[in-house]
């Protein structure tokens, strides 16, 4: 054991390096919906609510959307671990030709499907609010998984400041742009909540274009543009590589997504008060599972390194170091909510109601703060060894086989409320954590056995 700890030691660092840029571009990604959340919360509860609503019923197609991007960072780490740069290449034109033309699908489908929220037994005065804004934001995922599937291209090469300082500029600018058109300051007309759709879509159509312009300029990435004449060539065997990585990695992100989506929803039929509450401890919980989603994508871009080059051994210290340090991380961020669970949610709302509310629901995620960063750290160490399809089936009966009717009976025959359908989500996410933490470490020891 002691020759075995400066090992994982020096791993979980590596690890941290190549995660860390990636982790602040997740957060300042995760904070352009936070800005807006806070910025119209500012206003009414009604339009907090309303964002919540919106971001509930766009985000499990968009997750889907993100899932595919995926699968670019997974093959083209893969080929780089190969040291092929001609494949790089080649992934990179098929990867963005995929994920472009299923943003426009998701995109389409959700602009003429905006009457659905008339059907979900919410608040009037809330749908009103959020059908506008729900085109708006539908027409900014075009844009923004465009750049996603960029985003993964450059993480998959381990450059991954690349990203993140875009990422960060854009902090500043969807801030300026919601202070015009949410308040109507500078002459500009007061839209409110319509103003933070166009602050999104106008944020991230600038982004994808200035990524796409450094990948095309840059000298980093000269030498994968120069080989385009003869890799940039739609291939039925590639989209078939691309399809099975990101059509598993969509439905296990859309599995989650999908859970804390329709808890939302289910919450929404409480009232706009549960609602509002729901929503602020719901963005804090996904700001703090952004640092998670960059330490699985972190590890699994250098697992998926290792297992290009048949690696098995640095696998096994790469796996068992990044779930140590989801483990360490999980514990500080439930200390954190616990602590501060009073004052946080005052930095979205002042309605007494929905605060106190948002300090109870902040305790219960504290409580999945562990499970939900092991389960998405072994998540990702799995799709880096393509392990995708049991994973999958593992992640569905952990959220809509216990977690959703956990929550269910809980919130309803037993009357808990909204307190219930989070009790919900901790069960489900302790199963997943537990399922796929268990197989990814069966199967690296399995490939060590067969090794020896």
């Amino acid at each position: 054991m002691t020759t075995l700890a400066p090992g994982l030691r020096r791993e979980a660092g590596l690890t941290l390096k190549l995660a860390v840029p990636i982790i602040i571009g997740e957060l300042a990604q995760m904070s352009l919906h936070i800005i807006d959340s806070a910025m119209v919360g500012a206003i009414d509860y009604h339009q907090l609510a309303a964002v919540a609503l919106v971001i509930n019923t766009i985000n499990i197609p968009f997750v889907l959307g993100i899932g595919m991007t995926v699968a670019v960072s997974q093959m083209v780490s893969l080929a780089n671990g190969r040291y092929d740069g001609k494949l790089v290449s080649h992934y990179l034109f098929n990867g963005f030709i995929l994920c472009s033309a299923l943003s426009i699908v998701i995109s389409l489908a959700l602009c003429f499907g905006t009457d659905i929220l008339h059907h979900l037994g919410q608040d009037p005065e809330v749908v009103v609010h959020a059908i506008p804004f729900m085109k708006l934001m539908s027409l900014s995922l075009i844009p923004g998984l465009m750049f996603m599937t960029l985003k993964q291209f450059t993480d998959g090469l381990e450059f991954t400041k690349t990203a993140m300082i875009l990422s960060l500029a854009a902090l500043p600018f969807n801030t300026f742009i919601n202070w015009l058109l949410i308040y109507g300051n500078w002459g500009f007309p007061r839209l409110e909540l319509v103003g933070a759709g166009w602050g999104t879509l106008i944020t991230r159509t600038v982004e994808f274009i200035v990524l796409a312009l450094v990948i095309f300029r840059h000298k980093l990435f000269r030498r994968y543009i120069a080989v385009a004449n003869s890799q940039w060539i739609i291939r039925r065997k590639t989209m078939g590589e691309l399809l099975h990585i990101g059509t598993a990695s969509s439905l296990q992100m859309g599995m989650e997504a999908g859970a804390f989506a329709v808890s939302g929803i289910i919450i929404g039929t409480l009232g706009a008060v549960p609602q509002a509450a729901h929503q602020i401890a719901l963005s804090l919980a996904a700001f703090t599972f952004m640092v998670s989603m960059g330490l699985a994508q972190a590890g699994s871009i250098r697992v998926s390194n290792s297992y290009g080059r048949g690696q098995w051994k640095l696998i096994d210290v790469i796996g068992r170091s990044t779930i140590y340090t989801a483990l360490i991380y999980g514990v500080l961020c439930a200390i954190i909510f616990t602590t501060f669970r009073h004052l946080l949610p005052q930095l979205f709302n002042h309605n007494t109601e929905v605060v106190a509310l948002a300090a109870v629901l902040l305790l219960f995620a504290a409580i999945f703060q562990i499970s939900d960063a092991t389960q998405a750290i072994t998540a990702g160490l799995l799709r880096g060894i393509k392990d995708v399809k049991v994973p999958t089936v593992l992640i569905t009966i952990a959220y809509w086989g216990i977690g959703i009717p956990v929550g269910y009976l809980l919130a309803f025959k037993l009357e808990l409320g909204a307190k219930g359908i989070w009790l919900g989500l901790i069960t489900g996410l302790t199963f997943a954590a537990i399922f796929l933490a268990t197989r990814f470490l069966k199967s690296v020891k399995k490939e060590l056995g067969e090794e020896k």
